[in-house]
């Protein structure tokens, strides 16, 4: 099976130019492929690089080194170095993000943060919105807050806007930074049937989680950022 994903001799360094030019090397020759259907879930104490890993992987972050390899319109793209208009064109079609962080423009409502990636891909609007409902209704956020911005919403709250938002369509590969944070057991057991559903699909997930239970029923493999090697979950 093709690798949705493949990462070769991944390093990332931080210059540190107010402390005396201080070099942090936080990411040392990661190699690791993704496969379609799969979810990998980065392991490690806190500090070792998992969210660099997972900025990097989006485009945020130039590697210092190594080779990221992504299936995209039917090509394989080299991540590393590409235009702009390449990055955009990978973040609407083929690589989504859930960060720990909903980041959306003051004013805009709920419903409409949620549909907008469906809406960037041409969905029509009353397609987009049954499905941000549907989504929304298992996550268990009440209508009465559909309307509203959710710059206003508590964070677990916004958490679950975030995750409507990052399952609204499907993804080639969906990276999840803590998906299960500031949420009950009954919106991590949804969470988790979203992601069983996304893997379903053909999806390729990477995820990061502090939460055992939720790391148990999401992966398929672990990447130790310690080891830098995956290895299957058992």
């Amino acid at each position: 099976m093709t690798p949705v994903m493949n990462v070769k001799g991944l390093s990332k360094a931080f210059t540190l130019h107010q402390q005396h030019g201080t070099v942090l090397n936080v990411l040392r020759e990661l190699s690791f492929a993704v496969q379609p259907g799969t979810c990998l879930v980065l392991h490690g104490r806190s500090g070792a690089g998992k969210s660099t890993l997972m900025r990097t992987l989006y485009g945020n972050y130039l590697p210092s080194t190594g080779s990221i390899r992504l299936h995209h319109a039917g090509e394989v793209l080299e991540m590393v170095g590409a235009e702009p208009r390449q990055i955009l064109a990978v973040r609407r079609m083929t690589m989504g993000y859930v960060s720990q962080f909903l980041r959306v423009i003051p004013r805009v409502s709920c419903l409409n943060v949620v549909m907008e990636p469906a809406l960037t891909r041409g969905m029509d609007r009353a397609e987009a919105q049954e499905r941000a409902a549907a989504l929304l209704t298992r996550l268990n956020l009440p209508e009465s807050l559909w309307s509203l911005a959710p710059g206003t919403f508590s964070g677990g709250e916004q958490q679950r806007v975030n995750i409507a938002r990052g399952f609204m369509v499907p993804w080639p590969l969906l990276l999840l930074d803590e998906p299960t944070a500031s949420l009950d057991d009954a919106n991590r057991a949804v969470v988790l049937e979203l992601i069983e559903e996304a893997k379903s699909g053909g999806s390729a997930l990477i995820a990061i989680s502090h939460d055992a239970k939720a790391r148990e029923g999401m992966a398929d493999c672990y990447l130790d950022m310690s080891l830098e090697e995956p290895v299957n979950a058992s």
